[in-house]
């Protein structure tokens, strides 16, 4: 394991001047580090030597001028120039998409691979960190087999979360930064290049740090999709959509908060389906298309799918299903979907039994009583009154809700292989 670097400055070679590679090269050397910008674009080399943005940025201009001034900053044509000197090498450059949605990776190889041409007698440690945008799997795959016959080099992921228009406040005043990789001393020491910014770095597997970048993309499109969704179905029913969403956001105990916000099982209960149901049913009246709110429901279905195939994969001969209701801490079982799930295995014929610890079938009534009976007629025959004995029955566990810290260190303790559909921590490899 390679050791921290501690506090003294880095040299870092940023590969690609473009808007994430230039932002990155400026404002690393504005903030202590010597730096040096590698790009096949004369044009782009010149700017930096003399000073220049080779593009409009908002704040980027002035920190060029200052950090060339002072010779913390500079760039070069050639890799020969740089490299020897370089602790850090920073990938920055494109992965547009190709004409089937993949991404072109052709950029990315070839820098990987002028670096290892001139790295094979290389003695100095060097880490290549890809900023670049690539899929989970990519520096597995692509980039660390590059490196194969250049020892010394060792292969993280530094993807970059900067907004052109704001990219330098972005960098400075960051709300996220995320380096993986396999060797935790390189990991820390490419996270030690930020560490004169007012940012908690959140150290990862390789593959996650690749995936994160994904995920907080695709999220913001999933937001903006979402709210543009919402602003054209209120201008029909004339409600102010700004108004809506600006409320929305002012609950930040569950909407714009981590809440839900974790993967885990499908969602039921007697609010989301009705409710999604009626904001497509009403739009298609109106003539509105809300093909992100459509979708919401068939991805529910989707989820609850792979679940009911992971548990009869599983082989499993004895099923214990731990949560009946659709959620934790209530007994409403109205559009559960562990309620549909143990619909299909029962129709295959597998042999379950389930315990959920507000489910008892002499207390429940009414709405929630009828709902279950008309899905499982025969529910008294496969109900546990206790998890002891649903452990003791059963050879695999699957767990549809969080249980409680006793009940997790009951599960634990039983030593049965667990689909934790929750997301609740008790795992067990089967």
């Amino acid at each position: 394991m390679r050791e921290p670097s501690g506090s003294s400055p880095s040299t870092v070679a940023v590969f690609g001047l473009g808007y994430v590679g230039s932002v990155t090269a400026a404002c690393l050397a504005s903030i202590g580090h010597r730096v040096i910008g590698i790009d096949n674009d004369e044009h782009k080399v010149q700017c930096l030597n003399s000073g220049n943005a080779p593009f409009f940025e908002p704040g980027l201009e002035e920190i060029i001028r200052n950090c060339a001034a002072s010779g913390s900053l500079s760039a070069s044509l050639h890799i020969e120039e740089v490299l020897d000197q370089a602790d850090v090498a920073l990938i920055c450059v494109g992965t547009p998409s190709e004409r089937n949605g993949n991404l072109g990776l052709d950029q990315l190889r070839r820098v990987c691979e002028g670096i290892a041409a001139v790295s094979a007698q290389r003695v100095k440690p060097l880490i290549v960190a890809i900023r670049s945008t690539v899929f989970p799997g990519t520096c597995d795959d692509v980039v660390i087999p590059i490196f194969a016959g250049c020892p010394q080099i060792t292969v993280v992921s530094n993807p970059e979360f900067l907004r052109e228009g704001v990219a330098v406040d972005d960098f400075l005043v960051p709300s996220l930064l995320v380096v993986g990789g396999h060797d935790a001393g390189a990991v820390a020491q490419v996270a030690g290049l930020y560490r004169n910014l007012d940012v908690e770095g959140c150290l990862v597997t390789l593959r996650t740090a690749e995936m994160i970048k994904y995920a907080c993309n695709a999220f913001h499109a999933v937001k903006i999709a979402f709210a543009n969704e919402i602003g054209a179905l209120s201008e029909p029913l004339g409600v102010d959509g700004q108004e809506v969403m600006s409320t929305l956001c002012r609950d930040t105990k569950l909407n714009a908060s981590k809440a839900y916000l974790k993967p885990g099982f499908a969602f039921g209960g007697s609010c989301l389906p009705k409710d999604l149901r009626a904001l497509s049913y009403r739009a298609s009246r109106l003539d509105v298309k809300v093909p992100l709110l459509d979708a919401a429901l068939p991805s529910n279905q989707h989820h609850l799918d792979r679940a009911i195939r992971a548990v009869i994969d599983s082989g499993g001969k004895k099923i214990g299903i731990v949560g009946l209701t659709f959620k934790e801490n209530t007994d409403d079982l109205r559009e559960s979907p562990v309620v549909g799930m143990v619909e299909h295995l029962i129709g295959k014929g597998i042999e379950l039994r389930i315990f959920d610890p507000h489910v008892n079938l002499e207390i429940i009534y009414g709405s929630n009583r009828n709902f279950l009976l008309n899905a499982i007629p025969h529910i008294s025959r496969v109900l546990e009154p206790r998890l002891e004995d649903l452990l003791l029955w059963a050879d695999q566990l699957v767990v549809t809700q969080k249980p409680t810290p006793e009940g997790v260190k009951q599960i634990t303790g039983s030593k049965l292989p667990v689909i934790d559909l929750a997301g609740a921590g008790v795992a067990r490899a089967s």
